[in-house]
């Protein structure tokens, strides 16, 4: 896994129930991704798929974001106060 700060952000393009879309997301949050849908055994269109029509306000990438920091937050046992939710947002 990448490990800095400096990440830059890159463009990704993927098709979600026949329709195109694209997402930004820093390297580190990609290579989380990619973990987490196959943790889940799902492909990654499915689990992106699943994370847009849970989503709220935001747009797909920072709903992706928030969903991967929640999953790895999960794994560690935070009390679910400490959880981000895009409601909170």
């Amino acid at each position: 896994m990448w490990i800095g700060m400096d990440s830059p952000i890159q463009k990704y393009s993927l098709t979600i129930k026949r329709h195109r879309t694209s997402i930004s997301l820093e390297e580190p949050f990609y290579e989380a991704l990619v973990e987490v849908a196959r943790e889940k055994g799902k492909t990654l269109p499915e689990l992106i798929g699943e994370i847009d029509q849970k989503k709220r306000r935001s747009g797909l990438s920072s709903a992706i974001r928030i969903y991967v920091l929640n999953h790895y937050r999960q794994k560690i046992r935070l009390p679910e106060d400490q959880v981000f939710s895009e409601r909170k947002a």
